[in-house]
């Protein structure tokens, strides 16, 4: 990666991508779907909210952690002096031509973070294996006729329902209406082993002392319980902390 990724999801995709290449040399990803056609689980609850509180929406919903909290992780000099994440939440929600606050959101997915998330995810992944994954869901028509839906539509059926309706023509309900998948990664999420030790020796290496990125009392907070702290979505912080120390490492960056 030209830059560190959190997710786990991209460690999975990379073991997936390895063993797809050994078989064929082009995909179909459904990549886009859900923030095209609102089918994450906290779309719903922005159906609700007012225009004008898009914003602080959002950030509640989405944000891995607050300002504040990211101050208890960083050394100083390597913080902002203001919430730039959302002040760049709030500068987006508040553009005109989003009708609704779940409109604003999609738009904010679909411009901002698919592009630097999801996307850049699975194409690096990949094209590591020499494997073409192609995107179907974001070809530009149909993004444009998704983003002129109401929200309605796009909400029924527990998300996605109007893809899900169009998909119930083609394909088998067990398809179209089977649990939605994601890709685990339990040594990641639930850190011991070799993993562990990995990150271990990392995060207390000298080079990532010099650096000074991160506070080493935090740090040593993290690797005294390893599993113990969660992002507010869910993540391992030690796994965040340590991921961005690892590349930093791994592309000589002092």
């Amino acid at each position: 990666m030209s830059e560190p990724m959190m997710s786990h999801d991209v460690v999975a995709f990379h073991l997936l991508s390895e063993q797809v290449a050994k078989e064929v040399k082009v995909v179909q990803s459904g990549q886009g779907a859900d923030e095209v056609f609102a089918g994450y689980h906290w779309y719903p609850a922005m159906s609700g909210v007012p225009r004008r509180q898009a914003a602080e929406a959002y950030i509640d919903t989405y944000f891995d952690r607050s300002h504040g909290e990211l101050a208890r992780i960083l050394e100083p000099g390597m913080l902002a002096w203001r919430d730039v994440s959302a002040e760049f939440v709030r500068a987006h929600m508040a553009a005109e031509g989003a009708e609704t606050a779940l409109d604003a959101d999609l738009r904010l997915d679909t411009q901002v973070m698919m592009v630097d998330d999801p996307v850049k995810r699975v194409d690096n992944m990949t094209m590591d294996w020499g494997l073409e994954a192609r995107v179907p869901f974001l070809d530009h028509e149909l993004v444009e006729l998704a983003a002129a839906c109401p929200p309605g539509l796009k909400l029924a059926d527990g998300g996605k329902g109007i893809l899900k309706a169009a998909g119930r023509r083609v394909l088998p309900a067990e398809v179209v209406d089977r649990p939605k998948g994601y890709f685990p990664v339990p040594a990641i999420k639930h850190m011991a082993g070799p993993v562990l030790q990995r990150v271990r020796e990392a995060l207390t290496a000298p080079e990532a002392k010099e650096r000074g990125v991160f506070r080493q009392e935090y740090v040593a907070e993290l690797l005294e319980a390893p599993n113990a702290h969660r992002t507010r979505r869910g993540a391992n912080t030690l796994w965040q902390v340590a991921l961005l120390e690892i590349w930093l490492q791994t592309h000589g960056i002092r």
